[in-house]
């Protein structure tokens, strides 16, 4: 038995020193090539935090393991170890050059422990005897890690290493066809049901089992999705997107994982992982505090003063005991269970609804149920008599009241009283802000809106018009080649045409540059940007009728963009919809205000609400936007009238 456990000590050390060396190893590598930093470097980070975290965990695990806990700890070394190995061999390979070798161990040696966190992992946790759904689950995910494995070291250089004859190459090549559009996605399958199989467990297993599998149930789906993301085109997920989600897992993971140990106390590291926590928070806390505030300090003093290094030094010393005290609570909780929490903790933490504001307030203070109701709404009539209710306000302003109910037979006592009214400011900050996050998904729904409805018109504009306009040159260029032999007269002619035609269709493109936003908005410059939308419709057949001063001083860049918008937009639609082939676009510019009226004589719209459409939401988010006031209705005689009123501040 002891010289099992100094085997097991052995191995763990050697784990944690391996790792160690290459995580130094490609830190010097990164210091020789110094490259940019671009999204592989990204994905380097990422190998380099799986080195030193995973590092961290397997030690852990084979230092302090029992028999259940082989496989994790396995699966922990081979993402720690390779995770290392592929960010140092990708430094040097920037740095050196060199051997096809370190391009392959870049390409491939993190795949056996990441893709087994994914698939594998999550079926281990927690310990317990497998069932047959948990076996075939794992020997599925191990069969998937080692195909995919086998057919990233049997690639053509210089991933691959393993050399195969002509006929392995052909059948390799058979294989990978018929694997390719399916090895991706079968990755995200496996990991789906895999945090599907520990969500299950938390929710429905035995509850002396369930406590952390909430933090693995999600640290799993969230690695899930860093490689969804890698499957999705461009335009929905940028270019780092899968990285920054790798770092967020991979930051997340093992602390999840941990959090199942401790509070399941598996495979005898109660201790030791507790210990690692707080030392890793600590060293990450003090670290981050040092850099931070020696930066601003060296930017606010002069920098032949020493006192920015000793200030931090000192305030550190003097923080140090009670942050580690802190640090040290958070850490037992985890250790033996989540304690108690404040009530205004509760209340905060409760969620994003009034409901589970409610909700948290009647767990916290034993009442039947609390309801809250925003502005002047009443609750609905209930059994067991009226409630005691609460106003709550922000300053002077009453955004909605609480209601109590207590349990059947009982009465609020005065401590329940008092924690209403403690509770008040709180609640109805929390009120205030589920209102301000509902106006603003409502506000960014109209927006997405706006922008997809501006995306069809800029696409029908370029299908519809410059597209063919191309073909048709492409075509013409093609006719030109042909002639130039046999009648090189007619050739000069066509490409002569083809000249004025592509100078046509260049100067239209400037136009719709132009009318997107033109340049001079970035000076203020509104009254030359509207003769400029003046020019370009009346080329449309619509004839403008500027009434405005010759000069207008320069606006505040926003404000110049927003009337600018609104006038284009409502511009528009009198082109579009009045049927007629003049308006007037007036302008006001007094010191305390701006207002712009675009009138029209055309068909107009009815009396009383106008229905809202994409364009006047549109011209309402830029009005909002720099708290201007916008009105649209019928005109005095006949047609539209659009006004656009801005506040300015006075010089």
């Amino acid at each position: 038995m002891r010289d099992d456990f100094r085997t097991r000590r052995a191995v763990a050390w050697a784990v944690l020193a391996a790792t160690g060396v290459l995580t130094l190893g490609a830190v010097a590598g990164w210091a020789v090539a110094t490259p940019p930093f671009t999204a592989t470097q990204l994905y380097s980070l990422v190998d380099l935090l799986d080195g030193v975290v995973y590092g961290a965990v397997a030690w852990l695990i084979l230092s302090r393991r029992r028999s259940g806990g082989r496989l994790p700890g396995w699966i922990a070394t081979a993402t720690a170890l390779g995770g290392a190995l592929a960010a140092c061999c990708g430094q040097w390979q920037l740095a050196v050059g060199g051997p096809a070798l370190l391009t392959a161990l870049h390409h491939w040696a993190w795949v056996p422990g990441l893709y087994s966190l994914v698939v594998v992992m999550p079926w281990l946790l927690p310990e317990r005897p497998p069932g047959r759904l948990e076996r075939i689950a794992v020997a599925a995910g191990l069969g998937y890690v080692a195909l995919t494995v086998a057919v990233l070291v049997t690639a053509p250089p210089p991933v691959g290493v393993v050399p195969l004859t002509p006929e392995l190459r052909e059948a390799r090549a058979a294989l990978l066809r018929q694997l390719s559009p399916v090895l991706p996605y079968a990755l995200v399958v496996l990991g789906v049901l895999a945090a599907a199989g520990v969500a299950w467990r938390w929710r429905r297993g035995e509850p002396t089992r369930r406590n952390g599998l909430g933090w693995v149930t999600a640290g799993s789906a969230l690695l899930t999705l860093a490689f969804l993301t890698t499957l999705l085109p461009p335009a929905v997920a940028p270019p780092t997107a899968p990285a920054l989600l790798m770092l967020a897992s991979q930051a997340f993971f093992p602390a999840a994982v941990a959090v199942v140990v401790l509070r399941q106390q598996l495979w005898g590291m109660r201790l030791a992982v507790r210990r690692t926590l707080v030392w890793y928070l600590m060293t990450a806390m003090v670290i981050a505090a040092y850099c931070v505030a020696v930066a601003l300090l060296d930017r606010l003093l002069p920098r032949a003063v020493p006192l920015p290094q000793l200030l931090v030094t000192g305030a550190i010393a003097a923080a140090f005991q009670p942050v580690r005290a802190l640090v040290q609570r958070r850490v037992d909780g985890l250790v033996h269970g989540e304690a108690p929490e404040l009530l205004l903790h509760r209340v905060v933490r409760s969620g994003g609804s009034t409901s589970d504001i409610g909700a948290a307030v009647a767990t916290a203070l034993r009442l039947a149920d609390v309801l809250i109701t925003e502005d002047e709404a009443q609750p609905p009539p209930r059994e067991g008599g009226p409630p005691v209710t609460v106003p709550l306000l922000r300053g002077d302003r009453l955004v909605g009241h609480l209601h109590a109910w207590p349990r059947p037979g009982e009465l609020l006592d005065e401590r329940a009283g008092e924690a209403l009214a403690v509770l008040a400011p709180v609640v109805a900050a929390m009120v205030e802000l589920v209102g301000t996050n509902r106006d603003l998904a409502r506000s960014r729904q109209r927006l997405a809106e706006v922008r997809d409805e501006e995306r069809r018109s800029l696409r029908r504009d370029l299908h519809d018009g410059l597209g063919p306009a191309l073909s048709g040159i492409g075509l013409g260029l093609a006719a030109t080649r042909n002639l130039l032999r046999r009648d090189p007269d007619r050739a000069e002619e066509l490409l002569d045409r083809l000249t004025e035609e592509l100078t046509a269709r260049a100067a239209e493109v400037r136009e719709m540059a132009h009318g997107l936003l033109p340049p001079v908005l970035a000076d203020g410059g509104l009254r030359p940007a509207l003769d400029v939308l003046r020019a370009q419709y009346a080329r449309a057949g619509l004839r403008i009728v500027m009434r405005a001063p010759a000069s207008l001083d320069p606006l505040p860049e926003p404000v110049a963009t927003a009337a600018y918008g609104v006038t284009a937009e409502a511009v528009r639609n009198v082109h579009r919809h009045a049927g007629v082939d003049t308006c007037t676009v007036s302008l006001d510019r007094r010191p305390d205000l701006l207002r712009v009226t675009v009138t029209d004589e055309g068909r107009g719209v009815a009396a009383g609400p106008v229905r809202p459409g994409v364009g006047l939401h549109a011209m309402r988010e830029r009005a909002q936007a720099v708290g201007a006031t916008l009105t649209v209705g019928p005109a005095a005689s006949r047609g539209t009238t659009v006004c656009l009123t801005v506040p300015l501040e006075r010089r």
